[in-house]
C-alpha cells in the first residue's frame, strides 16, 4: 500500500537551528531515506520551495480567482512529501514518526494513497 507523508513546519525553522542541530537534523533525515530506500519502500520524495512563492487559486464568482498565499495565519505550512509503498499503515505511521521535523514543533500527516480510479473512497 502506498502512502504519502506529509511534512509540515514553519517556514525558516531551519535557520533558528544552530549548526549542529541543522547537521542532526539533516543527518537523521538521510538515515531514514537510506532506510527506506534499501527496503524497497521509497516511491518519490520532494521538498517545496518557500511558501511565499505560493499561488491559491479559488473560485469566486464562477471564476478563477489567483491569490499569493499562503495566508498569515498560518503557522505551519507544507514544506514536503515523502511517498512510501510499504506493508502497513503502522509502518507508515512508525517512518513519520522518526522524521526529526516533528521535534521542532513540526508535524507529518499520513495518509493512503488511492488507485487512480478512487473506488477507495
Amino acid at each position: 500500500m502506498k502512502y504519502m507523508l506529509l511534512i509540515f513546519n514553519r517556514p525558516g525553522f531551519v535557520e533558528e537551528l544552530t549548526e549542529q542541530e541543522r547537521q542532526e537534523l539533516f543527518g537523521q533525515v538521510d538515515e531514514i531515506m537510506k532506510e527506506i530506500t534499501e527496503r524497497g519502500e521509497l516511491v518519490v520524495t520532494e521538498a517545496l520551495a518557500d511558501p511565499s512563492t505560493t499561488r491559491v487559486v479559488r473560485e469566486k464568482d464562477g471564476l478563477p480567482a489567483v491569490t499569493d498565499g499562503p495566508f498569515l495565519e498560518a503557522k505551519e505550512h507544507l514544506a514536503g512529501y515523502v511517498t512510501v509503498d510499504c506493508e502497513s499503515l503502522e509502518r507508515a505511521v512508525e517512518i513519520a514518526s522518526r522524521w526529526p521535523d516533528v521535534r521542532f514543533g513540526g508535524r507529518m500527516e499520513v495518509r493512503p494513497v488511492m488507485h487512480h480510479a478512487g473506488n477507495e473512497m
